[in-house]
């Protein structure tokens, strides 16, 4: 519970988006405030943290070199909800940036932006949080280091 709790929490906290309008004349993105309805995960945003829980494997080299961090991703949500063109914007090790992606592009069709009544493509920036469990690691001896004080008497 502590660790979707932190999850969201974080999700919360550093989610951004930007909104995209198509040109006329090609699909290229116009990036700008976002007026009208943003988009959204299925359930909303505990869902968000509940699929992201769920779905996440913690790569097994990552977790042997005990390497955590954040890996920031970039991904647009298409006019029918789909989930295209993830790009990891900042880089922790490679084998959680494939995994961050992966989990990404698993995601169900969100419900799309809306302009002015009409369904938008969005750019969305999403943060995947990789953190080892330090409650298992201390059980093991491995964790934060004990303090012992040796009391003379």
């Amino acid at each position: 519970m502590k660790k979707l709790a932190l999850i969201l929490a974080t999700l919360l906290m550093t989610v951004s988006y930007a909104t995209a309008q198509e040109d006329n004349d090609n699909d290229e993105f116009i990036c700008g405030t976002f007026i009208g309805k943003s988009p959204e995960f299925p359930g909303g945003i505990d869902s968000l943290a509940k699929f992201i829980c769920s779905n996440l494997i913690y790569p097994e080299d990552a977790k042997k070199d005990s390497i955590q961090g954040r890996v920031i991703c970039r991904f647009t949500i298409d006019t029918d909800g789909s989930v295209t063109d993830i790009q990891v914007l900042r880089s922790v090790h490679p084998s959680l940036d494939a995994e961050a992606v992966r989990v990404i592009s698993a995601m169900p069709k969100w419900t799309p932006a809306e302009t002015d009544g009409k369904k938008t493509r969005c750019k969305f920036v999403f943060p995947v949080v990789f953190k080892m469990d330090t409650d298992k690691q201390d059980k093991k001896g491995k964790g934060k280091k004990k303090n012992k004080k040796h009391i003379k008497q």
